[in-house]
């Protein structure tokens, strides 16, 4: 398995040490460095900057938000980004969610299945270099019922462009199945990964004449390690309250990706109950119903030995690329952790996915 992070570039309470991370990150082996939108730092400013800062690493975004750029505005970004870095550039994309979406940037979440297929459609037409053409039903180029004729880029891509997608649904993993050079996944619970994940995303892949040799599975959880079984204890406890977060504060009122995840591989009761408490305000006691397995579950928390079993499951499970959001207070601790996790990755060896 490959080792990948997921670094904002305001994180850490310092935009230096968040790069210090990622330089650091390099040297200690990893493969790949996402680089995350969500509500905070914009990924593209950043990728240039940590682009000129490392030699080898692959940079990508995970995610720039489809509906927050024109598509050819997207493809112009991912061309430069990977003709300054000489190639190290993969492009991920995601729908994100109707908070987002509407909450901040105004844009309508409507119809996120077709906008991000066509936003695919067009990215490729423009990384093939000639002149953009397109009709949809979310984008037509150029617009209708004006002069304007197709246009080229004035630059072209030197080098591929791996496209990724970011996708919990079935349709969406069906959509990545079908379009994607990978698969940016979360809410990994390798045991229920079979029905949940693998059977759309396979559908998606046999739909468009594919398999999984040559696509990348890339699933991502925090590692920590323990030193006993007491500091495990407190461990899972502490991180009950950042579960039921994601499976009863993410998304909006209707819809939460997050919780139909976890509801799909075999907690939907107590998903469901997780995310009225923590809607009607009770967050302690939303936090208070998800248990220890759910957190191991879908974290890489434990010993030593807890985490290299946990890693193995997962590259059993179909996983090709890891990506570890290492625990710590500072900094040293952090990159601690993620060498601890890269070694162990290496020990564990094979490649996941389906021949």
């Amino acid at each position: 398995m490959r080792t990948a992070t997921t670094v904002e570039a305001s994180g850490l309470g310092s935009w230096s040490r968040q790069a210090d991370f990622v330089v650091e990150a390099e040297k200690l082996g990893l493969d790949i460095c996402w680089v995350a939108e969500a509500w905070g730092s914009d990924a593209p400013s950043a990728l240039g900057f940590y682009a000129a800062r490392t030699e080898r690493m692959l940079l990508g975004s995970a995610v720039m938000q489809v509906g927050t750029r024109t598509p050819v505005a997207l493809a112009q970004t991912a061309i430069t980004l990977s003709n300054l870095s000489g190639g190290r550039f993969l492009l991920g994309l995601g729908p994100s969610g109707p908070q987002v979406m509407e909450g901040l940037h105004g844009v309508p979440f409507a119809r996120p299945l077709a906008r991000l297929r066509e936003t695919v459609e067009i990215v490729r037409q423009v990384l093939a270099g000639g002149k953009i053409s397109y009709s949809g039903s979310e984008f037509s180029i150029p617009l209708p019922g004006g002069e304007a004729v197709p246009m080229r880029l004035s630059m072209r891509a030197e080098h591929a462009v791996p496209v990724y997608l970011a996708a919990l649904s079935p349709a969406m993993l069906r959509l990545t199945g079908q379009v994607a050079d990978g698969w940016l996944g979360t809410s990994f619970v390798p045991e229920g990964a079979a029905d949940a994940y693998f059977a759309p995303l396979d559908e998606g892949l046999a739909a468009a004449g594919r398999s999984r040799a040559g696509f990348d599975v890339c699933q991502g959880a925090e590692v920590a390690f323990a030193r006993d079984e007491e500091a495990l204890g407190a461990m899972v406890a502490g991180r009950k309250k950042e579960l039921a977060f994601s499976l009863g504060g993410m998304g909006s009122a209707s819809a939460n990706f997050y919780n139909r995840a976890y509801s799909r591989q075999g907690w939907a009761e107590v998903a469901a109950e997780v995310r009225e408490r923590w809607q009607a305000g009770d967050r302690d006691g939303a936090a208070g119903l998800v248990t220890d397995e759910m957190v191991l579950a879908t974290t890489l928390i434990g010993t030593e030995e807890m985490v290299r079993r946990r890693l193995r499951v997962w590259r059993d499970a179909g996983v090709d690329t890891v990506r570890l959001y290492p625990a710590g207070e500072t900094l040293d601790d952090r990159l601690d952790t993620l060498g601890r996790a890269i070694e162990l990755v290496h020990q564990t060896g094979g490649i996941g996915g389906t021949a």
